[in-house]
């Protein structure tokens, strides 16, 4: 528990990432230490329970059946693997190191995508983009890779420790994160390609937190006049986040409305950028970015690909009916299919909306299709005050690294920025203000980074060596037990 506790200090607001690698040792620790698989179980389940509960505590404004759920799933990854960790206790110290490693990558992948299509929150190689030393190498191995080479360097200082005896092989680890830190620093991802001024337009909401009787028309409302306040010909790009208009200001359904946002890009002379949710039937509804250029015609829209389970729809709806709490999420999201590029001079955009943004394969998508700039629109208007919008600049920070491209972080209630050179953080908005903030960022002119290209594929090949060892020692097993000799394991 106390590693679980320590190692959410690792993450945003705090990011002391240094803490990484001592938080999972003494996760590691107690799992090599366990003498029965009772232990490791316990070990796995209080790490995991202390972690997560932690990590996100701001979901229990949503109520304990957002919260609870979610640390009971994702807990049980942590549980799982210290329990098949256990199993490997015999091996020899340095092949536990990589078994450990390897592991962890193979946790870390199929939580992303499992289940109900995963959960990225969390991920131990997300604090490395709170130091710039580390950073840069994102764009080799991704927030995934660090993870790996954070669990390897944990794993080696637990068998130090359970040994106690340091073999010079301990130092490798370090070694391979100072080789890391020295390439990223010397050759981290830049954009240096045409510049492009933007502003963030946040409007907040009249009842932040909470709902009320006109919210998304008064939200609407501020995001129309923090507009009108924009200068002519000052700006390339104007974004409105997440959830900023939709439903009975929708600029699709209502041509008021969509008129409106259209005179102000062609007033501006902008391209402009508008999020909301939109009702296609009473079960119902896309979450979608809506594009403006500047002459003020509507050039088409990003559909978000990836709901919140539980929040933007209901998995298997008949049998959680029951459940008063659900009442609040009456209708289906339906979901996109594929990445949406926009124009803008000199260059192309493409957006992501909000939870999506967690997980680099969306981000990756975009930027593979030819993407040279990126916008996060975000809402977090159901918890506003809280530790949500750090963290997910500090995720979003790191997809910035991973790919090598600037982006444009704007949020409704939470802290709006923009991201630089490989995440570099810029000026921040105060949650939930209503206010303006702009920022210049740069299209990438480089080509694709190392994991645009490849992805996570860092944890494959753990999972390539792992099934690999499996399947040698499944086959020397056959072969003792066909010359009739004692089988090892079977002790």
């Amino acid at each position: 528990m106390a590693a679980g506790y320590l190692l959410v200090l690792a993450y945003p607001p705090i990011g002391l990432s240094v803490l990484v690698i001592p938080a999972l040792a003494m996760f590691l620790v107690a799992v090599r230490l366990s003498t029965r698989p009772a232990q490791a179980w316990l070990a796995g389940g209080a790490f995991g329970a202390a972690f997560f509960g932690f990590l996100f505590p701001w979901l229990a404004e949503l109520g304990v059946i957002a919260l609870v759920p979610l640390v009971v799933v994702q807990g049980a990854f942590p549980l799982v693997y210290a329990r098949l960790l256990h199993r490997s206790q015999a091996l020899d110290p340095v092949e536990w190191v990589f078994v450990a490693t390897a592991g962890w990558g193979v946790m870390e992948f199929v939580r992303e995508r499992f289940p109900l299509g995963g959960f990225a929150w969390g991920m131990a190689g997300h604090p490395a983009g709170e130091m710039d030393a580390l950073r840069g190498a994102a764009q080799w191995i991704g927030a995934s890779g660090w993870s790996m080479v954070a669990v390897f360097a944990a794993a080696a200082v637990a068998v130090v420790f359970t040994e106690r005896r340091v073999e010079p092989k301990a130092v490798v680890p370090f070694l391979l994160i100072a080789a890391l830190a020295a390439s990223g620093a010397a050759w981290g991802p830049e954009t240096d390609g045409p510049e492009v001024d933007g502003v963030i337009v946040q409007g907040s909401s009249p009842c932040p937190g909470e709902r009320c009787p006109g919210e998304r028309a008064a939200t609407y409302a501020a995001h129309l006049e923090l507009t009108s306040q924009i200068e002519p010909g000052s700006v390339d790009l104007v974004v409105w986040p997440e959830g900023s208009t939709g439903f009975n200001v929708d600029p699709i359904l209502d041509p008021e409305v969509g008129a409106a946002i259209a005179a102000q890009a062609e007033r501006i002379g902008a391209v402009l950028l508008a999020g909301g949710d939109r009702p296609i039937s009473d079960a119902e509804w896309v979450n979608a970015n809506v594009v403006w250029n500047a002459d003020g015609e509507l050039v088409g829209e990003y559909r978000k690909r990836h709901p919140v389970p539980f929040g933007e729809y209901v998995p298997a709806r008949p049998f959680f009916d029951w459940i008063p709490d659900l009442s609040r999420v009456p209708r289906d999201m339906v979901r996109g299919d594929a990445p949406v590029l926009f124009d803008l001079d000199g260059g192309t955009f493409g957006s992501v909306i909000s939870f999506e943004s967690s997980f680099s394969r969306y981000s990756r998508d975009h930027v593979r299709a030819g993407a040279d700039l990126l916008v996060i629109a975000t809402s977090q208007a159901s918890y506003p005050f809280s530790l949500a919008s750090d963290q997910l600049i500090g995720i979003t920070r790191m997809r910035s690294a991973e790919l090598g491209v600037d982006l444009i972080h704007a949020s409704v209630t939470g802290r709006s920025t923009f991201i630089t050179d490989g995440g570099h953080v810029g000026e921040q908005t105060e949650l939930a203000a209503i206010t303006t903030i702009g920022g210049t960022v740069q299209y990438r002119t480089d080509g694709l980074t190392l994991y645009a290209r490849l992805g996570d594929w860092v944890p494959l090949v753990g999972m390539a060596w792992l099934v690999d060892r499996w399947v040698r020692a499944g086959f020397r097993r056959t072969v003792r037990v066909e010359r009739g000799r004692p089988d090892p394991s079977a002790r």
